[in-house]
């Protein structure tokens, strides 16, 4: 599986560690940056890059997610949420990060570097990218009129 992944400042270091050990997890790591710490960047460029890149990976049918990391993971989560096709959620334990994959189809995670060990941190992001999405029809169901109204603006009942 090829994981996308940006952060801002705050997740530098988790950022670089999760590449490591992911990588050796055999994941297939592209880094979207930053490059260099900056305490004033503005990361919202790097996060809509690397969701982008899922969203044109998936198209093209390669079994691709994505990884969005900050302070607290919302800012990141928001930015990746801009983009068309994504669906990204912010995991803050054990169960929103399978939920968001089981039930929400989440191909897009977010997490805060500073509200968690690097640790658990990792153990949210592994257990997100190694739970599949259930296709149950209630479920699909769902992820279809949030599809409708991003490509339509029509509010399915």
């Amino acid at each position: 599986m090829r994981v996308h992944i940006a952060t801002d400042h705050a997740g530098m270091e988790l950022s670089s560690h999760l590449i490591t050990a992911l990588s050796a997890g055999g994941y297939e790591m592209v880094d979207h940056g930053p490059a260099v710490y900056d305490a004033e960047d503005d990361y919202p460029s790097f996060c809509i890059n690397a969701a982008a890149a899922v969203v044109a990976d998936q198209a093209a049918g390669v079994d691709a997610l994505g990884i969005v990391l900050g302070g607290s993971g919302n800012g990141e989560q928001i930015a990746a949420n801009k983009v068309k096709g994504v669906r990204a959620a912010l995991a803050w334990n054990l169960d929103t990060a399978k939920l968001a994959r089981q039930h929400n189809n989440a191909n897009v995670v977010a997490v805060g570097g500073r509200q968690h060990t690097v640790e658990e941190a990792t153990e949210l992001i592994e257990a997100f990218l190694a739970e599949p999405f259930t296709n149950a029809e209630r479920h699909e169901r769902r992820i279809g009129k949030i599809a409708t109204f991003e490509t339509t603006g029509e509010v399915v009942e």
